[in-house]
């Protein structure tokens, strides 16, 4: 039997560990470039939508 690893998600082989470690970097990776392109923001996008339906007062 595979010595088992403690890690956040609970006793995991060393094969689980490391893709559960591949995922989380992924996953960090994802929220990062999100966040950076501003993609899942609710508060932009009200914002463009409001500066799209502003009228121009002349």
């Amino acid at each position: 039997m595979p010595k088992m690893t403690n890690t956040k998600y609970g006793y995991v082989t060393p094969q689980e560990a490391e893709v559960d470690a591949r995922l989380d970097k992924w996953y960090k990776d994802k929220k990062r470039r999100a966040k950076q392109h501003g993609a899942f923001s609710l508060k932009k996008n009200k914002e463009v939508q409001h500066e799209a339906t502003k009228t121009r007062k002349n």
